[in-house]
């Protein structure tokens, strides 16, 4: 077979970047957990020996931190004074918690799918799954951290004014289940923009309704932002608006889901489905977005799925046809695309 080698040493060499950015996911959640970019943020452009001594570390191991992330062109170094410094668009996107960019959270969910190889292995050998609550603890904490901007710029100002109507119930006063809410950062979101409305989170995975309660005890909602363990075919009540955020495509039995979400709406309710994006073809998605996706989709959510019952195993790039298949499915008559982001596809479904 006859070896292309230009196309030999491109691939090599996207490899050889491939690689450099996965040794580097190390460095991004250990300068995260120090607080290095913090600093270098509230503080540069500052010296190896400053920046260590404000953020309590040693400062040999940091001289090679900083040295790599000025490589990977995360942070800037000065050749003149030997000193490194943040853009304000990298302090958006690597020390600003609170922004809307903020990245070091799918750090976190990279490292919980490297540590679950093993078990994801099995998986691909069994045909079996991995239970969400079987991953490693720092998928729950990143997938909250990832998440949590996307929604702060888009639920309250975007998603819910594309559904018909819902706004103005959820000013006016409504009830509002999150389900499969994680931390709970979306329904933190909620009460805090309609305090008229109460809401309630369900998960079934008990450290994350913990973790939750915290939370809006910390955000001052804990008298309207409830949080109670629940699956999507068994969580109580009736409400105006149900809601799925980026977790209809983990679930085993999807199609239960939504008939079960349907059972639980008020007459005139709606349902508020929040995917990842994705195209109805494969080919679709061969992008950065999609890459990212299909890997996750991989190592997180079709193994999540194939440990419940009937373990449809949608995915994470299921696409909108397919999403639109399950909801009718499952009883929903009316479905609509409501709005778009790059990353997400949010859907309104009303009986």
């Amino acid at each position: 077979m006859a070896i292309d080698e230009k196309a030999l040493q491109n691939l090599i060499g996207k490899m050889l970047g491939d690689v450099g950015a996965a040794m580097g996911a190390a460095l991004v959640l250990l300068g995260d957990k120090f607080g290095l970019y913090k600093a270098l943020a509230a503080a540069g452009p500052l010296s190896v020996a400053d920046l260590a001594s404000r953020t309590g570390t040693a400062e040999r191991y940091v001289r090679e931190w900083a040295a790599a992330q000025a490589a990977a062109e995360y942070i800037n170094y000065d050749a003149s004074s030997g000193r490194f410094s943040m853009s304000p668009e990298q302090a958006l996107v690597l020390a600003d918690e609170g922004g809307p960019a903020f990245f070091p959270g799918i750090y976190e969910i990279a490292a919980a799918a490297i540590r679950d190889e093993p078990k994801v292995a099995e998986a691909f050998r069994t045909g079996g799954g991995v239970g969400w609550h079987e991953h490693d603890p720092c998928l729950f904490r990143g997938t909250e951290r990832f998440f949590r901007p996307g929604y702060a710029m888009h639920l309250v100002s975007e998603w819910i004014p594309a559904l018909e109507g819902v706004a103005e119930k959820l000013e006016r006063g409504a009830r509002v289940a999150d389900v499969g809410c994680g931390h709970g950062a979306s329904v933190i979101l909620m009460a805090q923009a309609y305090p008229k409305s109460e809401f309630t989170g369900f998960d079934y995975h008990e450290p994350s309704i913990v973790r939750a309660r915290e939370l809006a005890r910390e955000a001052g909602v804990a008298d309207r932002a409830r949080f109670e363990r629940a699956s999507a075919k068994d969580y109580p009540g009736t409400y105006d608006l149900v809601a799925f955020f980026d977790c209809l495509h983990d679930m085993g039995d999807p199609v239960g889901a939504a008939s079960h979400v349907k059972a639980s709406l008020n007459p005139g309710g709606t349902w508020m489905i929040v995917e990842p994006f994705a195209g109805d073809r494969i080919e679709e998605n061969f992008n950065p977005v999609g890459r990212l996706f299909y890997a996750a989709s991989t190592m997180i959510c079709v193994p999540g799925s194939r440990s419940q019952e009937v373990g449809l195993g949608l995915g994470a790039q299921a696409g909108e046809k397919r999403l639109r298949e399950v909801l009718t499915a499952g009883g929903f008559s009316r479905v609509r695309r409501a709005t778009t982001t790059p990353f997400n596809l949010v859907l309104e479904a009303r009986p």
